[in-house]
């Protein structure tokens, strides 16, 4: 050990060197990562030979609102009445069947009512109740409106409101 403090000079000489490092390191990881993104971005000539991908276009959602339906539920073995209040909204897949499901609206809702009106109430209050009963209306809802026009394109069923009283 020496006796002598170090001097000023040499403690700020160590600080430039580290600093000098540092923004060496710095510099260096920079420069890779530039050379990595233009890298990714160019093409190689390899690949050109493979076939290109398309662009995938997520196209918009189409949704149908409906109001509301409150449906009437007995319960066959004790007679007692239920009331279904459920509210939903179609997913379309194209707009031909936005236009006919307008046109059409009276019958939409009346198939929708009926198939209600036919539902059990231990059924469904389960999950598996409810999901059956979206199938259900995508099915009475798929079908042609009247003959000669084409079946309705409805992706989903999602449900806004599900009361069970």
């Amino acid at each position: 050990m020496s006796t002598t403090p170090e001097t000023p000079k040499k403690t700020s000489r160590k600080w430039i060197i580290l600093l000098i490092i540092i923004v060496l390191i710095a510099c260096g990881v920079a420069g890779y990562a530039l050379w990595m993104i233009r890298g990714l971005s160019s093409a190689s000539p390899a690949s050109t030979t493979a076939p290109a991908t398309a662009e995938v276009t997520v196209p918009h959602p189409l949704f149908f609102p409906l109001e509301p339906f409150t449906v009437n539920l007995v319960d066959r073995a004790s007679q007692e009445e239920r009331v279904l209040y459920v509210g939903f909204t179609l997913r379309l897949t194209d707009t031909q069947t936005q236009e006919r499901l307008m046109k059409y609206l009276p019958e939409v809702r009346n198939r929708i009512l009926l198939l209600l009106s036919h539902q059990q109430q231990d059924v469904l209050q389960t999950e598996e109740g409810k999901t059956a009963l979206a199938a259900q209306i995508r099915t009475a809802l798929n079908s042609p409106f009247a003959q000669g026009l084409p079946e309705q394109n409805i992706a989903d069923i999602l449900y806004n409101t599900f009361i069970l009283r």
